[in-house]
């Protein structure tokens, strides 16, 4: 990976425990800077001195703000804001049950309004700009079946991107989303599994599937997403805002 200098700025990344979350946060480590890692999961204390662990719900605002606020006394500011925490559910949509579709909704777009909108405030209360990169999906662009609250979920956390966008761009704030295709998760595999099953098919026969509507051949790695991560968190980005980026193999071109 090209390893742009993010030396002396510090990054939030939720969902930091596992997948496009966990590459992300070594990607930005590796480049010099210091992060909060976030996660519903209990987690143990790193011991990297540039790294904090925190648990926290990102649906709750409470929970939210006292994340927010202990990186921001432990490092002494924020600079960066990755939110890729995400989860999903399967189901055709006249199935779908109103729990799932809350539970979904909950974390992927009510998590990213309310953990961009404080990492705003303080980044807006510091005047020295700040990079805010939301994990939307090639989803949040198209239509696929039994995910019909991924979905949804994933086209409003690219509207609040906009919208954040336009309304952050004259505090020098850049509000940015990348929308992955198909990516190799504990996520993915278990949507393998629990898809396949109910359109008939195991989850290799859903996986050879999936390789196949990539045009570079092959699904995607985590590091792939945190790659670009690391350069909307960069200067090299400084002119782009309001956009969602796909990184999808040339699955979505549009």
């Amino acid at each position: 990976m090209y390893c742009m200098d993010l030396t002396g700025k510090v990054a939030i990344v939720t969902g930091g425990a596992s997948g496009i979350g966990k590459a992300s946060v070594e990607a930005l480590l590796e480049c010099g800077a210091s992060v909060g890692l976030v996660d519903r999961a209990v987690l143990p204390n790193d011991s990297r001195e540039n790294v904090i662990t925190l648990q926290a719900d990102i649906s709750k605002p409470e929970q939210v703000e006292e994340m927010m606020n202990k990186v921001v006394n432990h490092f002494g500011r924020l600079d960066i804001l990755v939110s890729s925490a995400g989860i999903s559910s399967m189901d055709y949509a006249v199935d779908i049950k109103e729990t799932d579709w809350d539970r979904v909704m909950d974390v992927n777009a009510k998590g990213v309004y309310l953990c961009s909108q404080s990492a705003a405030r303080y980044m807006k209360k510091q005047g020295q700009g700040g990079k805010i990169i939301n994990i939307s999906s090639q989803a949040g662009k198209n239509g696929y079946q039994l995910m019909g609250s991924y979905v949804a979920s994933k086209h409003a956390v690219l509207g609040f991107t906009k919208v954040m966008a336009l309304e952050l761009a004259r505090d020098q704030i850049n509000v940015n989303a990348i929308c992955p295709g198909i990516v190799e998760t504990d996520m993915k595999r278990n949507e393998r599994v629990i898809g396949g099953e109910m359109r008939g098919l195991d989850a290799d026969a859903v996986q050879q599937e999936d390789v196949s509507q990539v045009p570079l051949g092959r699904t995607a790695i985590p590091d792939d997403i945190a790659n670009v991560v690391v350069f909307l968190a960069s200067q090299y980005s400084d002119y782009m805002t309001g956009q969602g980026i796909n990184v999808t193999g040339g699955m979505t071109m549009n």
